[in-house]
């Protein structure tokens, strides 16, 4: 027996390859198939079953073009309806792998077609259950993304008897491997873990815990912030198919000349997406290009705030450009007409007009708090970070709700603002975004809220009624 977890930080995301001689499968892939593909080579092994444990919000699934390239068919668990070829599971089928087996648990809650897939050894005995959006480390799949006409509280009833009849008898050694680990939309406090057991999640995690059905339905329905705009889109995709990677990959990497790119940004044509690391950014950039780092949570924030119907620009470090376009398709973008040949120095060297964004320290906003009516500190962190401690009297504007020109209308031309989040990676995208909508008096506070709660001379406070 062989398991190995493909662990995608940027997505919170884990696939799974299990091998019993010779023979493998793929949990839950990702859209770029080669880590797969070539472990199996590697190991001499065949690829057999591609398993989904339900359609995915948060990424595209990688299930389409692995099948194609090894053949093997793509098993859902009941009730799922495709617009493509699929082995449609029934409760409590079990698929053969070497000398293991793979039994299907149709675990409706999270989606109604969820399902969990219990390995079972070569003794017949439960080792490991990989259970996809419906168990994590130390939470439940939300269960507001996608699921028809039903209410999330109807979900959450479902998710009750899927746990208490198919999860929490398993025996208390079995392995949790689930979908996703800590900074996933997909619930709403998993833990800093990416697998468990049966029996530590029956001691810890707080929807397996003994209590009413109508006790968990609160529990797992309260507190859910709004899902990223994206995950309907993704959701649908995975839902209906999609075209073969090779081809967005063969039109999304060609070299565009710094005078095409001038051509389509002063027509409005393409959204330009700057891959290049914040600090690089703000030193200088393309006027109304989009910074979005590969450092940090590139393909959610893409996903969260550009457009999917808007032709795409790349920017992105020398070398760097199929990274920026491969993590892009994995939240489902398509239409990308190329990269900027040569990076921004190629645009810098043909002497078109750039932009900057000011990097300032917390000593110099600390200076200038008290002495400038006009100067706001616009806080673009989550609502609970920004009720956990924040500067006195500052804005707060999550930046998820900042692709919305109306929400950044209410910033008046004659503020000057002071942007932030926690560390300085949100609060580069935030700044560009301002840029883009015509808000050029801002500076951008260097470390975030991490720098800011150490400096004297600034008040901070917290936002009591939160965090009641």
């Amino acid at each position: 027996m062989f398991i190995q977890q493909l662990y995608t930080s940027c997505l919170s995301e884990a696939a799974y390859y299990i091998e019993s001689n010779g023979q493998a499968a793929i949990i839950d892939p990702l859209r770029d198939i080669s880590a797969y593909t070539e472990l199996a080579s590697s190991r001499n092994a065949t690829i057999r079953f591609i398993f989904e444990t339900h359609f995915h919000a948060d990424f595209i699934s990688g299930h389409l073009d692995l099948s194609k390239a090894t053949g093997a068919p793509i098993v859902f668990g009941p009730g799922t309806e495709t617009a493509y070829p699929i082995h449609l599971a029934k409760d409590g089928e079990r698929f053969t792998l070497g000398d293991l087996s793979i039994e299907v648990l149709h675990t409706p809650g999270h989606t109604l077609e969820s399902a969990c897939f219990l390995l079972r050894d070569e003794n017949d005995r439960p080792h490991a259950v990989f259970t996809g959006d419906t168990l994590f480390v130390g939470d439940v799949g939300r269960p507001d993304l996608s699921s028809g006409n039903l209410s999330k509280e109807e979900l959450a009833s479902m998710l009750f008897d899927s746990l208490n009849n198919k999860i929490i008898p398993l025996p208390g050694e079995v392995i949790v491997y689930p979908a996703h680990g800590p900074g996933s939309s997909c619930g709403k406090q998993l833990g800093p873990e990416t697998f468990s057991t049966i029996g530590q999640q029956k001691l810890t995690n707080y929807a397996l815990q003994p209590q009413s059905r109508e006790n968990f339905i609160k529990s797992v329905t309260e507190g859910l912030t709004e899902a990223p705009l994206y995950f309907p889109i993704n959701a649908r995709i995975n839902k209906e198919g999609y075209g073969p990677l090779e081809e967005i990959m063969k039109n999304g990497l060609r070299p565009l000349t710094p005078e095409l790119v001038k051509q389509m940004h002063d027509q409005g044509t393409a959204t330009i997406l700057d891959t290049r690391p914040s600090a690089e950014f703000t030193a200088g950039f393309v006027p109304g290009s989009v910074s979005i780092g590969l450092e940090g949570r590139y393909a959610e924030w893409a996903g969260s705030l550009l457009p999917f119907n808007t032709p795409i620009i790349l920017i992105a470090a020398e070398g760097r450009e199929e990274e920026s376009l491969i993590r892009l398709a994995r939240v489902g973008f398509e239409n990308i007409s190329g990269f900027l040949s040569g990076s921004f120095k190629a645009w810098q060297d043909h002497g078109y007009p750039f932009d900057l964004i000011i990097d300032v320290d917390t000593d110099e906003l600390a200076m200038d708090l008290p002495h400038d009516p006009n100067l706001v500190v616009l806080d673009v962190r989550k609502p609970a970070e920004f009720a956990e401690g924040h500067v006195s009297g500052a804005i707060n504007i999550p930046l998820s709700d900042m692709s919305d020109p109306a929400v950044l209308a209410q910033l008046e031309d004659n503020l000057n603002i002071y942007v932030h989040c926690a560390g300085g990676y949100r609060s580069v995208i935030a700044s560009s975004l301002l840029k883009r909508q015509g808000i050029h008096n801002l500076r951008n506070i260097s470390g975030g809220w991490s720098a800011i709660k150490e400096q004297k001379g600034i008040k901070v406070e917290k936002e009591a009624s939160m965090l009641n």
